[in-house]
């Protein structure tokens, strides 16, 4: 087997995929990243990753996808021979906000399809490898990390597809968090709050009105950087007797405030 430790991340040519990926690359795992877009349109968040000196594997390929997401872990274990870490980071936003009272089926079937069925079967997937991986090498003790957003509790009825999608990956965290266990095999979730993004930038000044009036103990943005070290402690090893957490990432956005 391959000493050098191995992480998938999904959605990672961009934005908090890309700091994630960058961050373990960093911490010396050789990455794999799996996006929807063409190699070369995804240049620079490939180049960024490949600066550290790790092996980086890129895979066009798509989460709703069966075939993607069978190519993209065969690719990885052909490649690399073990899979560590899998971060789901992959998802999408509403093309297009409407009211819970307007909203239509292709735009709830768009974002839960991305967002929560290709995260569930994404993880699925990488599961089993992973079971197959803890049975035949004890030493090792691989992780899977869940972005999913404060939109997972929090009302939000211009976008209640997305969440929906973000409440379901929590639900996915704590299945696989119970099912996984029985292997060693530790699952984690990150809620991001207001994180500045190209998913973020057409509302930044609303977010910076609200943020400066007190929305969050922390005033300031969140940015790619601040997940990707939250990911990076849950992959340390340092949390080993923990599984099925959630890790706010939000400025203290969660904290209930008289």
């Amino acid at each position: 087997m391959n000493n050098q430790k191995t992480a998938l991340v999904t959605g990672a040519s961009r934005g908090i995929g890309n700091a994630v990926a960058r961050q373990l690359a960093k911490e010396g795992y050789a990455v794999a990243i799996m996006d929807v877009f063409e190699e070369s349109a995804a240049s620079d968040g490939i180049n960024a990753v490949k600066q550290y000196g790790v092996p980086v594997l890129y895979n066009k390929g798509d989460i709703t996808s069966s075939e993607s997401r069978k190519k993209t872990l065969d690719l990885v274990m052909n490649t690399f021979g073990r899979l560590d870490v899998l971060v789901n980071n992959a998802g999408v936003a509403p093309k297009q906000r409407m009211d819970i009272l307007s909203t239509t089926e292709e735009s709830f079937d768009f974002v839960t399809g991305i967002n929560l069925k290709g995260t569930f079967f994404m993880t699925q997937t990488a599961a089993n490898v992973m079971v197959e991986e803890v049975k035949r090498n004890e030493g090792i003790k691989p992780v899977i990390v869940n972005i999913s957003s404060m939109s997972a509790y929090t009302s939000s009825v211009q976008r209640g597809e997305y969440c929906i999608s973000k409440a379901g990956i929590s639900m996915i965290t704590t299945l696989f968090a119970d099912r996984l266990a029985e292997f060693g095999i530790c699952v984690y979730e990150i809620r991001p709050g207001i994180i500045m993004t190209d998913m973020t930038k057409a509302v930044k000044d609303k977010y910076d009105a609200l943020i400066d009036g007190g929305l969050t103990p922390i005033k300031r943005w969140g940015y790619p950087e601040d997940i990707a070290n939250a990911v990076s402690v849950l992959c340390s090893g340092k949390l080993a007797y923990s599984t099925g957490e959630v890790i706010n990432v939000d400025g203290g956005f969660h904290i209930q405030r008289l």
